[in-house]
């Protein structure tokens, strides 16, 4: 082998290694997503979740919007607890008694 092609040879190795290691950080500095990412923010999208609690280790309260519409649902071990609209209108303050004038009992007379 002549020293020339041996020259060659370490030179096309060393820009294939550089092309490898050129794609290798665009990968890392893209992420893998890079084109799924394009393509979706082109795309409107319905749905999103505005917020997400955990209350324990096995349950999270999730408030979702979807097609402009907030919803909260909770969800726990795996599977769909329970689900329904965001109240509209926020819920008043008590006003100091408990329970309300309406739900307390009538008082039994006395014998």
């Amino acid at each position: 082998m002549d020293i020339v092609e041996f020259i060659r040879a370490i030179a096309a190795l060393a820009v294939t290694l550089g092309l490898i290691g050129l794609a290798a950080y665009a990968l890392r500095r893209f992420g893998p997503d890079a084109f799924a990412r394009l393509v979706t923010s082109r795309q409107i999208r319905r749905l999103k979740v505005v917020e997400s609690l955990a209350l324990d280790p096995t349950r999270r309260l999730v408030i979702f919007s979807l097609d402009g519409e907030e919803r909260l649902m909770l969800l726990g071990e795996g599977k769909l607890l329970d689900w329904g609209p965001k109240p509209s209108a926020p819920v008043p303050a008590p006003s100091g008694q408990w329970p309300p004038k309406s739900v307390r009992p009538a008082p039994e007379p006395v014998v």
